[in-house]
């Protein structure tokens, strides 16, 4: 779908972003690390196949996580998807979402991806550089012992284009995940277990990019509200 939406000119993809969410696992038991090390399973209703994984902004959370890029233009909606559990680090998986057949970046109409600074990876800039040819741009911080060529990273990130370009992951994927969590009701998650929480995540995002398609060729227009776009259907 997010192929289809840029070779139909409905959505722009120079500018994309990359961003991951932690959803917490379906009931209130949790499976401490100290009997998950042990293969103990404490109470009924736990999710087993859930782990823990960490953010700035919600601490400790025991679930899945949900990886997605986005357009951040005038259109925005989910590019590529993918689901794993809550202890995955973001920048393991870039090169899976931005390498899905056929992939949106290998058309060639992408020139920049904003990420945060869990995607701040020497791999995952060389990568982007020389297998997807775009920049990737987040946060990176200077050291006295910072080499030429991260050097160089940092300047751009610390420019004015480089600014702008990472700024537009507030007013386009952030929302955008907040948004699609809230209306397919997936945080807390409503199922236990990788497959059925992988299935029920991936598939509303392509509901969601059926739903804004179904209204592109409707109105033909591209509305810039989200909810505008789930209300007119």
């Amino acid at each position: 779908m997010g192929y289809l939406f840029v070779t139909e000119g409905m959505a722009d993809p120079s500018i994309t972003a990359t961003d991951s969410t932690l959803l917490k696992a379906k009931g209130s038991a949790v499976w401490h690390k100290s009997s998950m090390e042990k293969g103990e399973v404490p109470c009924p209703g736990i999710d087993t196949d859930a782990r823990w994984g960490y953010s700035h902004t919600k601490g400790w959370v025991f679930g899945y996580k949900l990886h997605l890029t986005s357009t951040t233009g005038d259109l925005i909606v989910p590019l590529t998807a993918d689901v794993t559990t809550a202890n995955v680090p973001d920048n393991q998986m870039y090169v899976s979402l931005t390498s899905e057949s056929p992939s949106v970046f290998s058309l060639l109409l992408t020139c920049y991806m904003a990420a945060d600074p869990g995607y701040d990876d020497k791999k995952l800039y060389e990568y982007s550089k020389k297998t997807l040819g775009i920049d990737l741009v987040c946060p990176v911080e200077r050291y006295e012992s910072t080499s030429k060529k991260r050097l160089e990273i940092v300047c751009f990130y610390e420019s004015v284009l480089g600014q702008s370009i990472y700024n537009r992951r507030g007013i386009s994927i952030e929302p955008l995940i907040e948004h699609i969590k809230s209306v397919f009701r997936i945080d807390p998650l409503p199922v236990r277990g990788f497959h059925k929480v992988s299935a029920i995540v991936l598939l509303s995002i392509l509901l969601y990019q059926i739903m804004v398609y179904y209204n592109c060729k409707k109105n033909k227009s591209n509305p810039k509200s989200i909810k505008y776009m789930l209300g007119t259907i």
